[in-house]
This record gives C-alpha cells, sequence and structure tokens, in this order.
C-alpha cells in the first residue's frame, strides 16, 4: 500500500487542499483523506506553519559567536545547518513521524522558490531520505483546480534547483547580515555611535536609494524660468498659448519680444496659422503582476505593499483570485477559454455591461511563451454570490474590483480621445496650443473616474478657424524649477524592480523594462517592512523619507557594493540562474564569501571618513530605567536585547527579556513591573490566539503572565 503524504506550507492551504476531496480524519497536525480516484489509498496532508526550520544563529555553532567582538569575524560557519524554529517543535515532530511513515512524499508548499526551501529545509531536518517526491503545481486554490493538480503532480527537478536558489539566497543574506551589521556597528560605536546597524544583501541598498532621493531634494536649488505667454480670444471663446522659449536670463525672453516689436499686456491681433487635430487610441492596461497591482493600489487607496500583499493573500484562500506573488502580466490561452466563458458573469459581478470589442486572444494579455512558473493575477473560475461579496472587507473588495476592472478590459475597447494643437503667429512669433477632448471611455468606463486624471485637468479649447484673427494679450511668465518628489510606497516597489529607473507614467506603467531590480516580487514588500522597522525609513502620508539612522547607515555603506542596487540585482540575476540550472549555489556562496573578506579589508579605512551623527535615538544602553528589585545597589538598565541589573559583576542575576510572546516589553513596562510588582492588562500577546494580560513579578524576579487581573482592573 503507497502511502501518500502531502506537506502543505500553512494550516489554511492544507485546509484547501483537502476541501476538494473527502476528509475521513482531522487532528491538530494532519487531515486524513479518504481513498477516491486521486488517491486510492487516500493521503495525508500535514503542514509547517511558514518557516517550521531556520538556518542556526552564529552562538548555535559557537557559544563564543554570540558577543559581537570584532576579533571574530568574519563569522562563516564550514556547513551551514538548520533548527526547528521557536515554538513549532512540536508540529515539527508530527510533520517528521508522518514522513517517516510515508512512502511517497508531495511538496504541496507555495509554487515559488521559497515553497521549495520552506519543503526540503523540513525534509533535510527530519533526517528523511531515499523517497519518491513529486510537487503539487498550481495557481489556484479552486477545488477542481486543486482535483487537476493532484492528478497531474510534476517531478522534482524544477523544484530541487528552486531550492538551490532560495537556499543560496538565504545563506547568502545570513552572511551579510551577520558580517556586515556587526562590523559597521562595531567600527562606528568606536567612533562613538551609541546605535546599531542592521545591514542585509537587499535592504541596504533600497535604504540607499531612498536616501539618494533625499540628497538630490537636500541639494536641489529652485531657480526661476521665464516664458512667454499669450491669452487669445476667439469668437468662440477663450484659450491660451506658450512661445518656443525657456530661459533662466530674463532678458533673453525680452529680446525675443522686442525682435517681434511686441509689448506686454498691451492689445494686439493674432492669426490662427494652423489646427492640428489626431485621433488617439490607448490600450487598456496589461494584467496585473504583483508589483502593478501594489502601485496601483497604493495610488489610488494609499494601501502599503504589504497591505495588498496580505489582501491578496487572502482573496486567494477565498478562492477568488490567481496565486498572487507573480511577475508575469500575461496569461496562457487556457485561462483566456475560461475567462472568455464567465465574461458576462463577471460583469455583473462588477456591475457594468459591454459588448466585447473581441473574443479572439491579443498578444498584449495572452502569451504561453511569456508564462513560465505563474501566470497574471486574475479572478478564478469561481464567480462569487453577492454573500460572498458582501462578506470582503472594504480592502478585499477594492483589491478584487482592481483585478476583475483590469481583466475585463482586455475584452473592452480602447479609450479613444482627440488631441488638438493650435498654432497662433502674433508678429510672427508662433505660439503652441494643445487640449484634448475625450471621445469614447472604452475600458477607462470599467474604474473609478479620478479628478485628478491628466485627461480631466487639459482644457477645452474653442472651435477656432484656419486663419481667423484672435484677439491677443501677453506676459512674460516667471516660474520657479521645482525639486523632485519623494517616493510614495507605490513608487519604492517600481523603483525597486527597475533597480532605479523611475519611470512615473501613470497611464502606462508596463513601459518599465524588464530589468532585474533588488529582491524579488514576493520579498519585495517584506524588505519594505524591515527598513520600516529599522526605522531607516518613515512613511509620512504615504511619502517616504530616510531617518538620520537611515542617512548614518548611508554614509557608512558609501562607495561599497552595500550601496549598489545594480551590483544586488546582478545577484539577483545570478540567483535566477540558479533556479534556471545555469548557475551553481556553491560558486554563489564562495562570492558572498569573497564579498565578506574584502569588506572586511576595505571597511575599516573607509569609516575614517565617516562623521558619527545622533540617529535620534531618546535613549543610551545601560542607563538607569528603575532601581533594581533584587538588590539595592544596582539599576536596571537597557543591555541592547535584554534588559539586566547593572551590579551583575557583583554578582546580581535579575534579568528581563525583551520581547514576551510576541510582544516587546518597553522600559515603561519594566519600570513599572520593578516599582510596582504588577503591570495593568497589557493587549498584544501572541500564543495560539492573540491575547491580554497583566504581568506580575514573582519572589525569584521572574516576569509571570496574570490573567485574573482583568477582574481587579474592572471592579
Amino acid at each position: 500500500m503507497n502511502r501518500m503524504v502531502i506537506l502543505a506550507e500553512k494550516p489554511s492551504q492544507a485546509k484547501a487542499y483537502a476541501e476538494a476531496f473527502t476528509i475521513q480524519e482531522k487532528t491538530k497536525t494532519y487531515i486524513q483523506l479518504k481513498p477516491d480516484d486521486t488517491f486510492p489509498n487516500g493521503a495525508t496532508i500535514t503542514w509547517g506553519v511558514g518557516h517550521l526550520v531556520e538556518l542556526k544563529e552564529p552562538h548555535d555553532y559557537k557559544p563564543e559567536w554570540k558577543r559581537w567582538k570584532l576579533d571574530q569575524l568574519p563569522i562563516v560557519p564550514d556547513r551551514f545547518l538548520e533548527k526547528v524554529s521557536k515554538g513549532k517543535w512540536e508540529q515539527f515532530q508530527a510533520v517528521k513521524k508522518l514522513l517517516q511513515q510515508a512512502d511517497v512524499l508531495v511538496n504541496a508548499a507555495d509554487v515559488d522558490r521559497e515553497g521549495s526551501n520552506i519543503f526540503y529545509s523540513i525534509l533535510r531536518l527530519t533526517g528523511v531520505k531515499g523517497k519518491p517526491i513529486q510537487r503539487l503545481w498550481i495557481n489556484s486554490l479552486e477545488k477542481d483546480e486543486v482535483r487537476k493538480g493532484f492528478k497531474n503532480l510534476q517531478d522534482n527537478d524544477r523544484d530541487l534547483r528552486l531550492f538551490d536558489e532560495a537556499k543560496a539566497r538565504q545563506i547568502s543574506d545570513w552572511m551579510v547580515g551577520i558580517n556586515a551589521s556587526r562590523l559597521f556597528t562595531l567600527l562606528l560605536q568606536k567612533k562613538g555611535f551609541s546605535s546599531h546597524l542592521s545591514i542585509g544583501r537587499v535592504q541596504s541598498p533600497t535604504v540607499y536609494l531612498i536616501y539618494q532621493r533625499h540628497k538630490e531634494i537636500e541639494n536641489f536649488v529652485s531657480e526661476p524660468y521665464y516664458q512667454i505667454e499669450g491669452t487669445f480670444q476667439a469668437e468662440t471663446g477663450s484659450y491660451k498659448g506658450m512661445a518656443k522659449i525657456k530661459e533662466k536670463d530674463k532678458a533673453k525672453v525680452q529680446a525675443l519680444m522686442d525682435k517681434h516689436g511686441l509689448k506686454e499686456k498691451e492689445d494686439l491681433t493674432g492669426n490662427v496659422q494652423n489646427i492640428d487635430k489626431k485621433t488617439k487610441y490607448q490600450k487598456s492596461p496589461k494584467l496585473h503582476s504583483l508589483s502593478t497591482l501594489q502601485s496601483v493600489a497604493n495610488r489610488r487607496w494609499k494601501y502599503t505593499p504589504s497591505q495588498v500583499l496580505k489582501t491578496m493573500q487572502k482573496l486567494y484562500e477565498k478562492r477568488l483570485v490567481s496565486y498572487p506573488r507573480t511577475d508575469c502580466n500575461f496569461i496562457t490561452e487556457n485561462e483566456f477559454a475560461y475567462l472568455v466563458k464567465n465574461l458576462n458573469s463577471y460583469q455583473d459581478t462588477l456591475n457594468v455591461s459591454f459588448t466585447a470589442s473581441s473574443l479572439k486572444p491579443k498578444k498584449r494579455y495572452v502569451d504561453n511563451s511569456k508564462v513560465q512558473e505563474h501566470y497574471a493575477i486574475i479572478p478564478t473560475k469561481s464567480v462569487p454570490t453577492q454573500k460572498k461579496l458582501s462578506g470582503l472587507s472594504r480592502e478585499e473588495r477594492n483589491i478584487y474590483d482592481e483585478v476583475l476592472a483590469t481583466t475585463l478590459a482586455m475584452f473592452h475597447t480602447d479609450y479613444v480621445y482627440e488631441e488638438t494643437t493650435i498654432y497662433t503667429n502674433v508678429h510672427d512669433l508662433p505660439f503652441k496650443t494643445t487640449g484634448r477632448r475625450e471621445l469614447k471611455r472604452g475600458w477607462k468606463e470599467l474604474f473609478p473616474k479620478h479628478s485628478q486624471s491628466k485627461q480631466e485637468k487639459d482644457p477645452l479649447l474653442p472651435n477656432v478657424k484656419n486663419g481667423e484673427q484672435v484677439g491677443a494679450n501677453l506676459h512674460i511668465k516667471e516660474s520657479m524649477t521645482q525639486p523632485p518628489k519623494p517616493y510614495t510606497e507605490g513608487q519604492l516597489i517600481n523603483m525597486m524592480k527597475t533597480c532605479g529607473k523611475l519611470v512615473d507614467d501613470e497611464e502606462d506603467v508596463e513601459i518599465l523594462k524588464e530589468v532585474e531590480g533588488l529582491g524579488t516580487e514576493a520579498t519585495r514588500s517584506s524588505i519594505i517592512e524591515t527598513i520600516k522597522a529599522q526605522k531607516y525609513i518613515e512613511v509620512k502620508r504615504n511619502n517616504v523619507y530616510v531617518t538620520d539612522k537611515g542617512i548614518m547607515l548611508c554614509e557608512a555603506i558609501e562607495g561599497t557594493l552595500l550601496s549598489s542596487p545594480s551590483m544586488t540585482a546582478k545577484w539577483e540575476s545570478y540567483l535566477k540562474k540558479i533556479g534556471s540550472g545555469e548557475g551553481s549555489k556553491q560558486m554563489f556562496i564562495k562570492q558572498t564569501s569573497q564579498f565578506i573578506e574584502k569588506l572586511m579589508q576595505e571597511t575599516p579605512d573607509a569609516l575614517q571618513q565617516v562623521q558619527v551623527r545622533s540617529t535620534g535615538g531618546k535613549k543610551k544602553w545601560n542607563e538607569p530605567i528603575a532601581k533594581c528589585p533584587a538588590c539595592s545597589t544596582g539599576s536596571i538598565v537597557d543591555r541592547y536585547k535584554f534588559y539586566a541589573c547593572s551590579a551583575y559583576k557583583e554578582g546580581c542575576k535579575v534579568t528581563f527579556p525583551k520581547r514576551l510572546a510576541g510582544k516587546t516589553l518597553t522600559n515603561n513596562m519594566i519600570k513599572t513591573l520593578c516599582e510596582k510588582k504588577r503591570t495593568k492588562v497589557l493587549k498584544g500577546f501572541k500564543g495560539k490566539k492573540p491575547f491580554s494580560t497583566a504581568l506580575t513579578l514573582d519572589e525569584d524576579y521572574k516576569i509571570k503572565f496574570d490573567f485574573g487581573k482583568k477582574a481587579l482592573d474592572k471592579s
């Protein structure tokens, strides 16, 4: 009897798989499926909880590597090993037991590099070897797609290459993060720096991109420039035009006026020399990849990239959209066929009605050769009922409608407008006026109308005739050059994707050229969240600003490869080659090692030139927070990774953790515990479910939960 064990990435994914079949038994750690056509002997589905295993920390290899010391660098273990992630031992043991009992294993984690990494890292740590492995490769959690996927399981050759790529990335990030963070922090602390720097292979160049924009804005000097503007009065209305001159020197503009015998604010006569009218057609946007969806959602609703990914994940698990972490803007003819079939139902869902301009696939959207792992984000075959739609959150509904409208747009007609250019001569000096008039909304009628769009800002031009004489009034217009604007979070996603090449054309995001960028489609939003958490950047009114700490980081890494987005993109490009079988994991790790050696040699001299600046930290390490509750001589101080008594050399062993059950313990909480022995009820602790509790200090000065405190607070 062939016992098949299927490993999903997380419980929600396992549940979605199981619902496509008949469930025999459900337990805390696995789901047993009844035998059927797909699984003649039944099957067992178990799951990780995201990363069930992780790379070991430096101190797991050598205890002395726990302390940050320059003479211990570089930290590079002979072999990189994994350990079970904190709090996940029970599930790991359950998975291990099932994998040992299995005859056939199925990797049913997410269909991407990280999914491959999760599966094989768990498998490697269980010690299970020599069993056939198959791969589930699907783009949707719809029941029929899940059944089809399990009936057509693939071999694991491609999967193993993706695992090599993901593991090379993970190890390289570990090596750079551990060594560079310690190297730069310790060298700067010698110069009086009171904080620490977290440095990463991808996060640091990303901060540097934002820093470069900060410098451009900071160094920008606004200057006046001058143009000649004409206001013209025709029989049917007025319009404005500009002469073809733009100068910083006002005298040059005045000289042109004098040459043509023109004076400001004088009633003059102009002549309509030419009217050029062109009908222009604009195609609907390409289908969404994750990054284009993140950009649009940020521009339209100010959603953060991380918020968009979380919302997309929820919609994916509700079987409403296809796989979210895709970098592809194309679908295959298979998906196109079901979209055509469901066209009327989708229109009803979006509450729109139109006749499709064509039901034939167009290369702009449908191209089998452009689809590799995943196709573009589109609605699934499951058309939601009104009840299901009304159960969506506002974010889910907005994102779903955006995906649906973008998909329907490829069946709609082009957006059509007329662009008019009027050339008016005044004393032989030509003035140019442009305007546009909407002729047919086409696909744009599927989207909410935005008053900010350029079309609506364009003036409506009067109906003038060739050769018509018009009244003219001229003046020299003074304007000021404007500094570049800070990036929004949506633009930052595009900047990372294009490696610093910003194309800020809202109408045509797809003209962003295919350049290898920073991070991957799946990791960019988490990189932005990481640099926010590190306090390198802050977001105000959707604009991204670099903080003093971020500036300190960038001044420290300036001139190294850590500040080079293009170099990081080349690394990313090589990682992709590993995934396609053209590159070597060992070679990449060796090159990372050489990079760290180079950093070790060059950084001490380079940092001599760096001025240590205040990073806005309100506290310094080792400043007293409260009197030690155990001894009368010491004070509780912040030791960076934990709190401890300052009299530890005299034998006081009191320490408190920085984090407890997923919640950060602040200085104030520790102060209250030391002085009053208990806190009020605090929210935000995480166990199997989030919970609230008060904290108390027991007689051994250990922190304990006090769930009965809630009643005391209320009485």
